[in-house]
C-alpha cells in the first residue's frame, strides 16, 4: 500500500481540476484561520476561493510540479478544508468518484475504489 506522500505527491489532479471554496474564517487574517489570506480571492462576504480554481484551466496557486510526476502544495500544512476532506483514503491507494474524475481529467487512471462510469463533464 501506498501512503499520501506517495500517492498524492506524484497526482495533484484535484489540485487541478476543482475550484476550491470554503468560509472566511479559515483565512489568516481571521482569529483562528490558517490559509494564507494572499492566496484567496472573495467570492462575497462569507466565502473566498483559492486563486487559480475559479477559471479555467484550473490550477491552485500553491501547487508546484507536473501532475501525476511529482507535485507539493505549498501550503498543505495551511491548506483549507475542502484540501483536508477531498479523497480521504486516496493516501492508501483508494479512490472515490471525484478523486477518479479528477486524475481521468489529467490522463491519469483512477485509484482503486473510483467509480469509473463517473461522466467527464
Amino acid at each position: 500500500m501506498r501512503n499520501k506522500s506517495e500517492t498524492c505527491t506524484r497526482c495533484g489532479a484535484c489540485c487541478a481540476t476543482y475550484s476550491v471554496k470554503f468560509f472566511r474564517h479559515e483565512l489568516d487574517s481571521a482569529p483562528g484561520g490558517w490559509v494564507p489570506t494572499a492566496l484567496t480571492d472573495a467570492i462575497d462576504d462569507a466565502i473566498v476561493r483559492m486563486r487559480g480554481t475559479g477559471h479555467r484551466p484550473r490550477r491552485c496557486v500553491a501547487l508546484r510540479g507536473t501532475i501525476g510526476v511529482a507535485v507539493k502544495c505549498e501550503i498543505y500544512r495551511e491548506r483549507p478544508s475542502p484540501c483536508r476532506a477531498f479523497a480521504p483514503e486516496a493516501g492508501i491507494g483508494h479512490g472515490d468518484a471525484r478523486c477518479g474524475d479528477a486524475r481521468r481529467r489529467h490522463d491519469l487512471p483512477p485509484l482503486m475504489g473510483s467509480y469509473d462510469a463517473f461522466p467527464l463533464a
